[in-house]
């Protein structure tokens, strides 16, 4: 059976994940590794998210370090899995989004394939998004199929929600296409106000955010955004919710506690979740939780106290642990290229048609 490695950093920008899979009817978990960022390394992937001087040079250099830190963590998994180059057919790479603007037609993964390829001596499969964006879809999220193939039963009504950075939902229907869009913050928030206010990458357990009481008019205003009024589909990032879109609400409401803050954009990502999954799928029966945010206790007891009809739970309840599903799905979108399976899905992007998604940089 053919091995694809997946290599995936998210919005959270905290790390590397690299997942081996191996491919039949159903793609299977065998090996993973994790790498964490290097403290420089984010810092200018993060600078890289907004304009600033010198970009181009910056994202060339930038690149470059990210796919040797890949070629390290792929060289580890391979030594300790016992394998060599020649057992993978081929990785796939999404590379780290710096830059995602589907209304203007671009979203920006910077992570030099052709390099990774000299570097390890395997095939690299990458540039997932722009296919999709050129048929007029979002680019984005291109995950749900993977999720179709992994979780769906055939039987039940189910979702599954990934949350990193940002947070997404696949709506799985018995006998339906596939749906899918991006619900909002998941953790970027979270992460960037406890990072200001305690110097801490992440709110561990949501402990701080449970320490506080929401606060309703901030809620109130947080959820008027535009983005949450509409369906799907959908995509966002960095671009819209950020520091800077926190602050304007903050500068136009009397001052909150600190930790009020952190609990009321926990309760934020929680009803942007839970009301868009009430909209698009009624009568959900399982909601399958993979991504950083499945370890947020506060987090997923919020969820199930939101959706008390649903089962909340993570995927590793499923057979899959939560930090790995989505580097999984990378190494399942190149398996896809490779055969030339179409893997976006009209019904998630609103793209015209399906398609062939990724370039090949052959070993």
């Amino acid at each position: 059976m053919p091995r694809y490695l997946g290599v995936m950093s998210g919005t959270s920008l905290d790390g590397l994940d690299i997942a081996l899979i191996e491919q039949s009817d159903h793609p299977t978990l065998l090996a993973t590794h994790y790498l964490p960022m290097p403290t420089e390394l984010r810092a200018e992937l993060l600078a890289l998210c907004a304009s600033g001087p010198d970009e181009l040079a910056r994202a060339a250099i930038a690149e470059q370090h990210w796919v040797h830190l890949a070629t390290q963590g792929i060289k580890t998994l391979l030594r300790q899995s016992g394998l060599q180059p020649s057992d993978i057919r081929a990785i796939g790479s999404h590379g780290q989004t710096v830059r995602h603007e589907p209304a203007r037609g671009f979203s920006i993964q910077i992570g030099n394939p052709a390099l990774l390829t000299e570097l390890t001596g395997i095939s690299v499969i990458s540039d997932f998004r722009r296919r999709d964006l050129a048929a007029g879809g979002q680019g984005a999220p291109l995950v749900p199929a993977f999720h179709q193939a992994l979780f769906d039963d055939g039987r039940s009504r189910r979702a599954v929600l990934n949350i990193g950075g940002f947070s997404n939902l696949s709506l799985l229907e018995p006998k339906q296409p596939v749906r899918g869009f991006d619900c909002g913050p998941g953790n970027v928030l979270l992460d960037a106000w406890i990072q200001r206010q305690q110097g801490q990458s992440f709110d561990r357990d949501g402990a701080w955010a449970a320490s506080g009481q929401v606060a309703p008019l901030l809620l109130q205003a947080l959820l008027r955004d535009p983005f949450f009024q509409t369906q799907g589909p959908k995509s966002t990032g960095r671009e819209l919710f950020n520091l800077d879109w926190l602050d304007r609400h903050l500068t136009s409401l009397p001052a909150f506690a600190l930790e009020d803050v952190q609990a009321t954009l926990l309760e934020m990502t929680a009803h942007s979740i839970t009301d868009a999954l009430k909209a698009a799928q009624k009568d959900t029966e399982q909601l399958l939780v993979c991504g950083g945010g499945a370890h947020n206790g506060a987090l997923m007891a919020r969820l199930a106290q939101l959706l008390p009809a649903c089962k909340v739970s993570s995927t590793a309840d499923y057979g899959v642990p939560p930090d790995w599903v989505e580097a999984m799905a990378f190494a399942w979108l190149a398996h896809c290229c490779l055969e030339g399976i179409p893997a976006n899905r009209p019904s998630v992007t609103g793209a015209s048609g399906l398609r062939v998604l990724g370039a090949i940089y052959p070993a």
